[in-house]
């Protein structure tokens, strides 16, 4: 068998899982690369951000404590580096949230800030690392768009964003250093627990806690779609190497 046929035989027999999956009981876990066909850079890939150069390693400049200690040169690199707000939900994003709305996905839980997975038409969506669509104030806690961020980053002085009250705004995603939302992992870990086909994708399962989640599941099918190995390979019952974006794009009838 060729690489193209057992690709072929491969997207066929996941296409089959998800049309035999009960009634809300698929859910998909993914990672940057569900977003990389969508121009948005990974981080860990050769050409990622963590491969960038910067005045500061980048794993350093999305920390807590250097957001604390430099905020205007956290948000060079931020708004440089981590906003694609011209980015476009690609065949993944668009095909999950078809799923959902024909009954078969009941979660899709991501490590992406991007927000593109709710801009294709996914409403149950867990994002375990926020979101640079919501933002706050440290101060008085007002909400702020990234929109309204950015107009308030060019107002400033020294292009640190502040609100009218004077304290520095924060986007509402998690950094080195902080605990992700107990309540969006209480979310993600009952999902994944009752759901009986679980698609890891574009992820290499490399940043915890969010990829101890998968040990949750005990369903009928895991499967991993990611063009890298993973540590999960070995556990699978399915291994795409391909672009999550072709692997998506498929009709389900």
């Amino acid at each position: 068998m060729n690489d193209q046929q057992s690709t072929s035989d491969s997207v066929e027999q996941l296409r089959r899982w998800i049309k035999q999956s009960k009634p809300a009981q698929m859910v998909f876990f993914g990672g940057a690369g569900v977003s990389t066909e969508s121009g948005i850079p990974d981080f860990r890939s050769s050409n990622g951000l963590f491969a960038q150069k910067y005045p500061y390693p980048p794993e350093e400049m999305v920390s807590h404590s250097f957001f604390e200690a430099h905020p205007q040169e956290f948000y060079d690199f931020y708004c440089d580096r981590m906003l694609a707000l011209d980015a476009k939900p690609n065949a993944c994003h668009r095909k999950l949230a078809q799923l959902e709305s024909q009954g078969i996905c009941k979660a899709v839980i991501t490590q992406n800030i991007d927000g593109l997975h709710q801009a294709a038409g996914s409403n149950n969506v867990i994002e375990l690392h926020g979101s640079v669509h919501r933002n706050h104030c440290q101060a008085c806690h007002k909400s702020f768009s990234v929109y309204e961020l950015l107009h308030a980053r060019a107002a400033s002085e020294d292009g640190v964003p502040r609100c009218l009250c004077g304290g520095i705004i924060k986007p509402d995603v998690v950094l080195y250093e902080e605990p992700l939302n107990d309540e969006d992992l209480t979310r993600a870990v009952k999902a994944i627990a009752t759901s009986n086909l679980l698609i890891v994708g574009g992820t290499s399962l490399n940043v915890y806690p969010a990829a101890g989640l998968v040990r949750y599941f005990a369903g009928d099918h895991l499967v991993v779609v990611n063009l890298s190995t993973t540590p999960l390979d070995k556990n699978a019952d399915l291994c795409i190497t391909e672009p999550i974006g072709e692997v998506f794009d498929f009709d389900l009838e």
